[in-house]
């Protein structure tokens, strides 16, 4: 693992996520020790991305963790290009990208010295991005929120690690510090982690999403691409809301991550597999507090049960 991520508290990035996460919740998670992240289609405009990477920055100046942007590189993003501008201009320590190749980002990523991390959700896309050059891999596995995939976390961890010996973060249901120490012995480096920061009091959602969230379980899930054109982890009593028939949400629509972000899916809540961690709304510190006596913990039992 680079020594940028090295230095951190916990090995955990707090996850980005659509509409929720924003300059509040990474500025603390980075004050707090971890990674916090933000998906530059937040942002309606480049001059609204600019504003939130120059506060940032700032923010996070001499933090002990780090913060990300997360780049939608699907070719129906027609900002792409204004973001990787920003990109340059500001440079974020890491760069996610997501539902596209890595390499528009790599470029101008590594020419100050930042890191790519590509979603993937197979081993094949998992190839494509090590090809392409991303420093790390991100496996979005089952039980993750939003865009999900659908092999367990600790398979896709495995089967990464079979072919790249780059950084590898996973998501997927992953809600507790023991969570995170069992990743990190079956060989992640990360750990990604946004349902847990979901009802965060610096998380962008609506009280009315925090709340779904706190009261929800695992049986409140549905995964269906039906929303965006790609399978995605959402919260039933949201759809029902909205109007969908959740027995029957139909096919998948044309992929079109790009427009006006606000305009789609708004009221549309996605959450993972982690719910059941998710008791309250309480500050990115406490919650991380709580993960690193969870870690330290795990840790402990392993070595108590370690052969000798």
């Amino acid at each position: 693992m680079s020594a940028l991520l090295a230095r951190l508290r916990l090995p955990v990035v707090a996850a980005p996520m659509f509409l929720v996460s924003g300059p509040d919740i990474v500025i603390a998670a980075a004050r707090a020790g971890i990674v916090g992240s933000f998906p530059t289609p937040n942002c309606r405009t480049a001059e609204e991305l600019d504003a939130w990477m120059t506060r940032i920055v700032a923010e996070t100046a001499g933090a002990p963790g780090l913060w990300a942007a997360n780049l939608v590189t699907h070719s129906s993003n027609a900002r792409l290009a204004d973001d990787l501008a920003l990109v340059a201009k500001h440079r974020p320590p890491v760069v996610i990208t997501a539902l596209g190749s890595p390499a528009p980002a790599i470029a101008a990523v590594h020419a100050y010295g930042g890191l790519v991390l590509a979603d993937v959700t197979t081993e094949a896309l998992g190839r494509k991005a090590a090809a392409a050059g991303a420093d790390g891999l991100v496996a979005v596995a089952s039980g993750a929120g939003g865009h999900t995939g659908s092999l367990s976390p600790f398979a896709f961890v495995s089967v990464l690690r079979s072919f790249f010996d780059g950084i590898v973060c996973v998501g997927g249901g992953i809600a507790d510090g023991g969570a995170v120490a069992g990743s990190v012995a079956a060989g992640a480096d990360l750990v990604y982690m946004g349902t847990r920061f979901l009802a965060a009091r610096e998380s962008m959602a609506s009280d009315a999403y925090k709340a779904m969230v706190i009261a929800a379980g695992a049986e409140d899930l549905v995964v269906s691409p039906a929303i965006t054109g790609t399978a995605a982890s959402w919260l039933k009593p949201s759809l029902t809301a909205a109007g969908y028939d959740v027995g029957n949400l139909g096919a998948a629509p044309p992929r079109n991550y790009g427009g006006e972000p606000t305009a789609k899916w708004r009221d549309l809540w996605a959450a993972g597999q982690g719910l059941h961690a998710v008791t309250a709304e309480e500050p990115v510190a406490a919650i991380v507090d709580e993960l690193e006596r969870g870690y330290d913990a795990a840790f402990a039992r392993l070595s108590d049960r370690r052969r000798t």
